[in-house]
């Protein structure tokens, strides 16, 4: 189903403006037909004496009093999940609202039990990933929504939560998924001069319902371009521990001797391909390693030469943009925005200008 994709910086301008010529204290009030002057956050007195128009207060922190409970998604300090808690907590700052943090271990189960606790707290909102997929989520978010609850989604597609309650707020920011694995894919095949019959390494979660689609993606662009693909599921403890997978590399390796390229479809194991490539003896730029997702240690990887391409979910826009999704939802009625953050890639070419941003936890 194609979706409009929201142009990021023009509603970001829009709502800056907005923000400015709305809440601005400086502002002078009208005077009303009679001459008097109407109190600050008073009634606009419409034409011909109708019903008066409420004022809607939209300077800072215009969100004060909402609710929120927002699931960065895995563990305090890991590298993916810290930028879009950094992001959230942005957006906290600059509207108001009250947000409680929880996190998953990047475990679908674990995130809908803690939505249930959530909704039994009665928030204004909720944002969730959507990791667990549609089928466990949708009753669940119904329950929620006729209760009032604004919940929307990041990083992972809910598709059919997002059709049924997009007007009541239900937005959705991130990458789309399968979209972007075949893009890191075609890439990666063409940067790496990869030819039919080249054999691959494809680690990533292609069972996850939903989360499996960036997944399918990389398998999908790979077998189309005549790859011999070997794909390899993330187990639940490397999952929550990158160094848990490196008996799995180092195995792979040694039994595929003539392996071109890896792909890794997982933000935190990315960042340690140069971990899971001294691990198993291979130099650097010895195969091309492709990934998702920027931090520090990915960084450095580029650097020195061991991650050869990355595309960047930029998810510090995840976390500021569904906060301000429920905002907008709660206290202005706006239905539900679309965003697509994943859209660039990074390499050795372009590394020192957005390492920066990486290093203060904001790319």
């Amino acid at each position: 189903m194609s979706r409009p994709l929201t142009k990021l910086p023009l509603v970001l301008a829009a709502l800056a403006m907005a923000v400015t010529a709305c809440g601005s204290s400086n502002a002078t009030p009208t005077p009303t037909a009679g001459g008097s002057t109407p109190a600050p956050g008073a009634a606009t007195p419409a034409p011909g004496g109708a019903t008066p128009i409420p004022v809607a207060a939209t300077g800072a922190q215009f969100c004060a009093g909402t609710k929120i409970v927002f699931f960065p998604g895995g563990t305090a300090g890991g590298g993916f999940e810290t930028v879009v808690y950094n992001g959230a907590k942005a957006a906290q700052a600059v509207l108001g609202p009250d947000v409680q943090y929880q996190w998953s271990d990047w475990d679908p189960a674990k995130m809908i039990t803690q939505f249930q606790q959530a909704v039994a707290t009665k928030p204004d909102g909720i944002a969730v990933m959507g990791h667990p997929g549609d089928d466990a989520f949708d009753s669940l978010i119904a329950d929620a929504e006729k209760q009032g609850i604004i919940v929307t989604v990041m990083n992972t597609e809910l598709p059919k939560a997002q059709a049924a309650y997009g007007p009541s707020g239900m937005g959705y920011v991130g990458a789309v998924l399968h979209d972007a694995g075949a893009s890191l894919a075609n890439e990666a095949v063409k940067r790496a001069k990869l030819n039919k019959g080249d054999e691959v390494m494809v680690w990533g979660l292609k069972a996850q319902p939903g989360r499996g689609e960036r997944t399918l993606g990389i398998t999908d662009a790979l077998t189309a371009a005549g790859m011999k693909v070997d794909y390899y599921e993330i187990d639940d403890a490397t999952n929550k521990d990158p160094a848990a997978g490196v008996p799995v590399f180092t195995g792979y390796i040694s039994s595929h001797p003539n392996v071109k390229a890896i792909f890794i479809d997982h933000g935190n194991l990315t960042s340690a391909i140069p971990t899971f490539m001294k691990a198993a003896n291979l130099k650097a730029g010895s195969i091309y390693a492709a990934g998702f997702d920027m931090s520090p240690a990915t960084v450095q990887g580029i650097k020195d030469g061991y991650i050869s391409l990355v595309i960047d979910q930029q998810e510090w826009l995840q976390g500021y943009e569904a906060v301000q999704q429920i905002c907008l939802s709660k206290k202005f009625g706006f239905g539900g925005l679309f965003i697509n953050t994943g859209a660039g890639f990074v390499d050795k070419s372009n590394i020192d200008a957005i390492g920066p941003l990486v290093t203060s936890q904001i790319r």
